[in-house]
């Protein structure tokens, strides 16, 4: 099992521990143990389900418990996920999504199932290197996400959830069409400027939808209508291809760096974050109550600072998320094609709803 850090320290490296191992024996037998708890090995079961999926199961769960009853297991849980004791924890609210957190997690403490996950392709056009980034999610301490690419869009997928939103959906979505410019750093402070811009380019970007919509309308009226329709198809790819190249004559534009300052008001779980960055764009993050109840999208800045750190500005919570890459090297981990790693996205997103 690979944990984050301890909350807030994104840059500190990945921790790990086993969950189980497999003694080969001759003959093609095997013995399975269960490395769970704090008792030594058990013994344990693994089941193949399916392509790209297996199932753990202990037999022995009472090696899993501790003398102490649950308050045990939950203060030794927390040293070790948390690092830091209840006491330290003086917010209210943070110590009711740190006990859910705590209460689900260890429900299925016995029986794991166990998913294939594809690192996302990379191309030369992206913005920097995709891949696996652990962020700071407020009270929820840190989270797993996947940055990949998608043409026009770059699209941040949780791969650890919490109470909230859980692993599989869309946490961060990123509009690489529309480029933010971020006013001079006095005027970033002030938190209104900043929401100004935001909730304009919002504006912008609902209206172009519209006029897209429009169009496709139209242009499916005119193919229903005339014969041949490949005229119109290869007009349309034109304009594609030359809104691609404005597209990326304005990131070209973009300076190497500029300075930047969270606006006041705005919290942040790590104040050691970058005081300058490279582009910024606009994007929508995903909000929604305990159980995923009332998820919708939400405006917001990703701000990115380097080939190994970006951020996210969440304008309705006034927080904001910083995210520092995973550098664990992941053997066979490469999907075998584009289509292969959608596929897998979209899967991993069911399994969430």
């Amino acid at each position: 099992m690979y944990l984050p850090p301890h909350d807030p320290h994104v840059d500190d490296p990945m921790r790990f521990k086993p969950l189980f191992r497999i003694h080969l024996m001759e003959r093609k037998c095997a013995t399975v143990e269960c490395m769970y708890g704090h008792k030594g090995p058990h013994n344990g079961h693994i089941q193949i389900v399916k392509k790209d999926e297996f199932s753990t199961k202990c037999n022995q769960t009472d090696h899993h418990r501790m003398s102490g009853g649950r308050q045990e297991e939950f203060r030794t849980w927390l040293r070790e996920e948390w690092g830091r004791t209840l006491e330290d924890i003086f917010h209210e609210h943070m110590q009711e999504l740190i006990l859910m957190k705590f209460i689900y997690t260890s429900q299925y403490d016995n029986c794991l199932t166990y998913r294939r996950i594809y690192l996302p392709p990379s191309s030369p056009e992206d913005l920097i290197q995709p891949g696996l980034f652990k962020g700071t999610y407020g009270s929820h301490g840190l989270e797993i996400v996947m940055l990949s690419f998608h043409g026009k869009k770059a699209k941040g997928t949780k791969i650890t959830g919490d109470p909230n939103i859980p692993a599989g959906q869309q946490t961060v979505e990123i509009d690489l069409a529309h480029p933010l410019q971020l006013p001079d750093i006095e005027n970033l402070r002030d938190f209104s400027e900043l929401s100004r811009i935001v909730l304009e380019v919002q504006e912008q970007v609902r209206r172009e939808e519209q006029e897209q919509q429009q169009q496709q309308e139209e242009e499916h009226s005119q193919q229903a209508a005339c014969q041949p329709a490949s005229p119109l198809g290869g007009e349309g790819a034109e304009g594609e291809e030359t809104a691609a190249g404005a597209e990326g004559t304005t990131q070209d534009k973009a300076p190497a760096s500029q300075p930047f300052v969270l606006p006041m008001g705005v919290i942040s779980r790590n104040e050691d974050y970058p005081r300058s960055c490279r582009v910024c764009f606009y994007g929508t993050g995903l909000i929604a109550g305990h159980g995923f109840t009332s998820p919708e999208r939400t405006p917001g800045v990703f701000v990115l600072f380097d080939d190994d750190r970006f951020g996210f500005i969440w304008l309705e919570l006034k927080s904001f998320s910083l995210y520092s890459r995973i550098k664990v090297s992941f053997q066979n981990a490469q999907a075998p094609s584009r289509e292969a790693f959608d596929e897998m996205l979209k899967n991993i997103q069911s399994l969430a709803t």
